[in-house]
Order: C-alpha cells, then structure tokens, then sequence
C-alpha cells in the first residue's frame, strides 16, 4: 500500500501536512522528513484508536477476522 503526503510550509517555517488517504492524520515537523516520521506516527496511532473502538462496538459478537494484506 502507498500512501501520498500533503505537506505545505507554514509561515513560522514549520512543515504541516496531512495522509490525503487518511485526511486525520495530521501531524507538523521542522522538515519534510521528520514531518514525514510524524505523519507515520500519526496513522499508526488513528488506525491504533479505530480498532479499540471496534472492537469494542463487536465485543460479545461472534464474527470472522481476515487478515487483509495490500
């Protein structure tokens, strides 16, 4: 899987960006490399986030898990 950086330099210098496929994750860095370590960062933990809430939402359930590999 590829993902695409939207990183855009702020006026204190600073680099923002944002996972065009993932628009939460959201993260800042004082270069497009370290932005970039911290958009990484920042996926990990939303995807870390969303599993805890559905996991919860399908506690007590009896479902299927698969693997996904892209």
């Amino acid at each position: 899987m590829k993902l695409t950086a939207i990183i855009e330099k702020s006026s204190d210098g600073w680099y923002v960006g944002q996972i065009e496929e993932v628009p939460a994750a959201i993260s800042q860095g004082k270069t497009i490399d370290e932005l970039k370590a911290n958009l990484l960062d920042a996926l990990q933990l939303f995807l870390e986030a969303n599993k805890e809430s559905t996991q919860k939402e399908y506690s007590g359930k009896t479902v299927i898990r698969e693997l996904l590999v892209a």
